[in-house]
């Protein structure tokens, strides 16, 4: 029994490593503004809910992203994960917070601080991303979190994440 105990904790282990590594690529595949890239993380069934409350199916997101990055300067992506957590053998749930930095700037905007979550699935040995939630941080009536927020994520810059 006790070796079985260790043998699932390992897996788990695995399973979130492997989740905190693709919510990393997601992120720099989006600072890279590769939509590509980033499209190609999601299973076809997946969804992307976007900071303005946006619904794109995964199947639908290098679409959705390609004009965007053609179109606008996007803001570069600072991150924290705060939880990674398997919920079976191959469904992980992955929790972080996140700021933007925009273009020719060196500082976050706070107006588009998130919360983001992500959840992911083995599929076949191919972590691939079901939902990905970008939700605004607005604390709202509470200034000091939203603060808080920012200066955590300020701490960041610089770092690769």
């Amino acid at each position: 029994m006790l070796r079985h105990m260790h043998e699932t904790t390992e897996h788990a282990k695995s399973a979130e490593a492997a989740v905190h590594a693709l919510y990393e690529e997601l992120l720099v595949a989006w600072n890279r503004r590769d939509a590509r890239g980033y499209a190609a993380l999601f299973a076809p069934d997946g969804a992307l809910v976007g900071f303005d409350g946006g619904q794109v199916p995964g199947a639908e997101v290098a679409d959705h992203l390609t004009p965007i990055f053609a179109d606008h300067p996007t803001a570069a992506y600072v991150w924290k994960v705060r939880e990674v957590r398997a919920l079976s053998q191959d469904v992980v749930l992955l929790r972080a917070i996140a700021g933007m930095v925009p273009p020719g700037q060196t500082d976050l905007n706070p107006a588009a601080n998130a919360v983001q979550s992500l959840v992911a699935q083995n599929h076949s040995g191919t972590w691939q991303v079901e939902l990905f939630h970008n939700t605004p941080a607005q604390y709202h009536g509470r200034p000091d979190l939203a603060e808080q927020h920012t200066a955590e994520l300020t701490g960041l810059l610089g770092d690769p994440a």
